[in-house]
């Protein structure tokens, strides 16, 4: 399938990455009800869903969305995404991954970028219910990264599900960690880190006899915190291998499911391997559109809809109708 041409067309103040991605995670401001639903895992732990109903009545069409690292259901991107996706007749869970709902889950493990048994767990969930015909996927970031994963990998996917939208997806983590350390980047990373870090400690409170509080304040980068917990606590040897193991990459090609990757080229997060051209090119259901501004999870509009909300609800919809 050809690379799409992106009609985003920003106004002139958003075209700066930097500002397109500070105000939108800081600075926009969205109001939507959200309904939380506690789902028990199978190991015994649990997630944290943040549901928005259909302002329509009884739907029969859900959206699942994923966040980004150290995000939650009540980021503006996932507000606004609920909210447009509400006005227009679908039910939508927001996803907390583990630990990332505003309580500690109870498993010294939490969440990562491959972690699709635990996207399984809530399509289960949502199945279940025997409520929605159609089942559609969205994913942000990590969570766009752990969306293709789950499209991409060995198994029996329910026919439900329909199609898939994600955004600014880091589909090699390993690049996508050394653009991080880029000097322009200096200071996402140390905000990511010590958010990281502010999670780890509360993590060492409760854990202290697998991690300690020491080792985590030691940590000066990203890659230092995924050596210490993140590949440990999830059975990887180290970083390295958490990185190979779980990118989103080496994926694409099994996906089956119509699925728009939306990655802006002035996104600073991502390196040259989350552009996936030839192997959108060659596929039949990857749609890959690179809109020349967009920042990281900007995509800002004179108007409240971002473009991304937009065009996902576009492209779903169309999925739908075929």
């Amino acid at each position: 399938m050809p690379v799409i041409e992106s009609s985003y067309r920003p106004p002139a103040v958003f075209r700066n990455y930097h500002i397109s991605t500070i105000y939108a995670a800081t600075l926009r401001s969205i109001e939507v009800e959200q309904e939380r639903e506690r789902i028990e895992l199978l190991d015994d732990d649990f997630l944290d869903i943040d549901w928005s109903f259909s302002a329509k009545g009884s739907a029969d069409k859900v959206l699942v969305v994923m966040h980004g690292l150290e995000g939650s259901s009540k980021r503006p991107y996932m507000k606004g995404l609920a909210k447009h996706f509400s006005r227009n007749g679908w039910d939508v869970a927001a996803v907390n991954l583990r630990g990332c709902s505003g309580e500690l889950n109870r498993k010294f493990k939490s969440y990562h970028a491959g972690a699709t048994e635990d996207l399984e767990q809530v399509i289960n969930h949502l199945l279940s219910k025997n409520k929605y015909n159609s089942i559609c996927l969205k994913g942000y970031s990590l969570g766009g990264n752990l969306v293709l994963k789950y499209l991409g990998e060995e198994r029996e996917i329910p026919f439900q599900i329909k199609a898939a939208v994600v955004v600014s997806v880091p589909c090699d983590l390993y690049g996508s960690l050394k653009k991080l350390q880029e000097t322009r980047n200096i200071l996402y990373a140390r905000r990511f880190l010590g958010k990281l870090k502010t999670h780890l400690l509360a993590r060492a409170d409760k854990f202290p006899q697998q991690i300690s509080r020491e080792e985590i304040t030691a940590c000066k980068s990203l890659l230092d915190i995924d050596d210490l917990y993140t590949s440990k606590a999830h059975e990887f040897e180290n970083a390295l291998t958490y990185y190979r193991e779980n990118s989103s990459r080496q994926f694409l090609t099994n996906i089956k499911h119509p699925t728009l990757i939306i990655n802006a080229k002035n996104d600073g997060f991502l390196s040259v391997n989350s552009y996936p051209i030839k192997i959108a090119e060659e596929m039949e259901n990857l749609f890959l559109e690179m809109p020349s501004y967009g920042g990281h999870v900007g995509f800002l509009q004179n108007k409240e809809v971002t473009y991304n909300e937009a065009r996902a609800l576009e492209f779903l919809e169309s999925r739908l109708k075929l």
